[in-house]
């Protein structure tokens, strides 16, 4: 990155979707990468992964955070999770996996293999952790206006997190305070 570069000044650029896909594919450096994209709820994470999964050229997987954390309180549990199956051992190149948590049924459920041969896009809160992102070829920020994230968020899930939006931010907040995610981002993106 260069000083001219406005994603290295530490502030979010806004970006449409698509032009945050370019920025992030032109830093591929690695034939195999692994991309941690971590930000608020509803800040538009899934949406810019899949874009970005659906531009990539060559094999790539998507994990979601969604998919692993332990319930409403799970999100340092779902941060350590992938950091203890799924990043670490991608690391030292044996077979990286993470378990599904069922939320109708309220338990864990089947464990999810990840070739180590394909690219890797995580997304989702707590990707970002300390321990994680030295585990990572790629970490990215996004972030979105607190107005627009709440009611992003509130009418994905069509009233199902309604409940457990404040619970969740304090959640969130505690990772912030904790891990310092947004420092740990080579990219730090805003969309509108």
């Amino acid at each position: 990155m260069t000083s001219h570069d406005p994603v290295s000044t530490g502030h979010p650029v806004l970006l449409s979707i698509g032009d945050a896909v370019t920025l992030i594919l032109a830093r591929r450096s690695s034939p195999v990468e692994t991309v941690l994209l971590d930000g608020p709820s509803g800040a538009g994470k899934s949406t810019l992964a899949d874009a970005l999964v659906a531009a990539w050229a060559g094999a790539v997987s998507i994990v979601r955070m969604d998919a692993i954390y332990p319930g409403w309180d799970g999100l340092a549990a779902a941060s350590r999770h992938v950091h203890d199956f799924l990043l670490e051992p991608r690391r030292r190149g044996v077979q990286s996996r993470w378990q599904r948590y069922d939320w109708v049924a309220g338990r864990p459920a089947e464990w999810q293999t990840v070739p180590g041969n394909r690219s890797l896009v995580l997304e989702g809160c707590g990707a970002l952790s300390r321990l994680n992102a030295p585990l990572a070829t790629m970490r990215i920020w996004l972030d979105a206006d607190d107005d627009v994230r709440k009611q992003r968020a509130l009418a994905r899930d069509n009233g199902g997190f309604d409940a457990h939006w404040d619970g969740w931010q304090r959640q969130f907040s505690e990772f912030l305070a904790d891990e310092s995610p947004r420092e740990a981002a080579d990219i730090r993106l805003r969309l509108p």
